[in-house]
């Protein structure tokens, strides 16, 4: 969350964690496909046009399994966009959830009986009078995101993630909820560290490596492009099937949190994008790119950009002959071209995917989100402090 980063900045130094050598990952991989959903309320904005597209596709919460040896996949439909989630149970009997999962925070919550917010009403909710291993806490918590807020008292039940099973997990119950009333997922399961946890409970990925349900402490993703099914989040293990080429590891700095030092950015190949010490928050959680304002300015004069409402606006035909964006990450490029940093909207007008951070830290800082990480296969190791990347497949 903004409020633990900003925290975090300044009680931390900024140094490296050296980190060499490859991790032997097991090939006892856990694979849980996601579904990629509507922007909500910027895309079907107006003339009630998200309502209708919620109660269009409304979700079937019968769930079909591929059980293999070294996997459980759950094939999620994809509602053509930018936000990935999967489904989740929670309680005996389990009743299931579909969650965001957010590299930015730590914290896994889902509504609750107790909320009488509107946005609690519009979502499934968990009825705990209805789960035989249910306990509940006097621990209240609060977490502010970007797009809204929540309040919650912390619980315990059995959580399961396909054949991933935490028994005894805790978890938040939101009595309040403030800004979520048009998102078509119910909760939030954060894989951040755990001191960045806003409730102080342990986060579902350290229990599951803790109870030794996971072989590696390492999580991946692969989102998928173009509107296309098959995006997959894997728990302790890669399967190298998903990226081109090798992981190149990049260490945190320091560790705790999702962040990595970037070298320089370009944008052609004269127009610096880094000007200082400059550090990237690799971010499930966001669909875009975000940046110090002066740089992300700098990108839409130099792009001609046309701002109206919260977005900056080009011709779609000139969409060929924009620039690329490079970034480089210890020593590596990454390249990405207009065609991944240019999106639509439900108008069919094309703008562009950088954005001005809310943050102001001293240094200049980045927030890399999922058009970054459709591009880029990332493999977030805890066991070692270090995030990998490779070009997807």
């Amino acid at each position: 969350t903004q409020t633990s980063l900003s925290t975090w900045m300044q009680e931390r130094s900024m140094k490296w964690l050296v980190v060499l050598g490859l991790v032997a990952f097991s090939e006892c991989i856990v694979k849980i496909p996601l579904r990629r959903v509507k922007t909500m309320r910027k895309t079907l904005s107006g003339k009630n046009m998200l309502n209708n597209f919620l109660k269009e596709h409304a979700y079937r919460l019968s769930q079909i399994s591929f059980r293999g040896s070294n996997l459980t996949s759950h094939p999620l439909r994809n509602i053509k966009d930018l936000v990935y989630l999967a489904n989740i149970t929670i309680g005996t009997p389990p009743q299931e959830f579909q969650v965001f999962l957010d590299t930015g925070s730590s914290d896994l919550w889902v509504p609750s009986d107790f909320c009488t917010s509107p946005a609690c009403s519009k979502h499934v909710r968990f009825r705990h009078l209805q789960s035989s291993t249910f306990r509940l806490t006097n621990k209240t918590f609060s977490i502010t995101y970007g797009s809204g807020r929540m309040k919650g008292v912390v619980a315990h039940d059995t959580v399961r993630i396909g054949d991933l099973v935490s028994t005894d997990q805790p978890f938040g119950l939101s009595v309040e909820e403030y800004g979520f009333d048009h998102i078509p997922f119910d909760g939030i399961l954060g894989l951040n560290y755990p001191k960045i946890s806003s409730s102080g409970a342990i986060p579902i990925f350290d229990k599951l490596k803790n109870q030794g349900a996971i072989s590696e402490p390492v999580f991946a993703f692969y989102l998928s492009k173009d509107e296309q099914e098959g995006s997959v989040v894997m728990f302790g293990g890669v399967d190298h099937h998903y990226y081109k080429g090798e992981l190149n590891w990049v260490p945190l700095i320091p560790s705790g949190n999702w962040i990595i030092h970037m070298h320089s950015g370009l944008l052609g190949k004269k127009t610096s994008l880094c000007q200082g010490y400059c550090l990237f928050w690799m971010h499930t959680g966001t669909s875009h790119i975000e940046g110090p304002g002066r740089l992300v300015n700098n990108i839409h004069r130099l792009i001609r950009t046309r701002p109206f409402d919260s977005k900056h606006y080009v011709s779609c035909f000139a969409t060929k002959y924009l620039p690329s964006i490079t970034f480089i990450i210890n020593g590596i490029k990454y390249p990405m071209t207009a065609r991944a940093y240019i999106f639509k909207d439900y108008r069919g007008r094309c703008y562009t995917t950088f954005q001005e951070s809310p943050l102001s830290p001293s240094i200049e800082f980045w927030i890399l989100g999922d058009v970054f990480l459709r591009l880029y296969f990332t493999v977030f190791d805890r066991g070692n402090d270090r995030i990998g990347l490779a070009r997807a497949v």
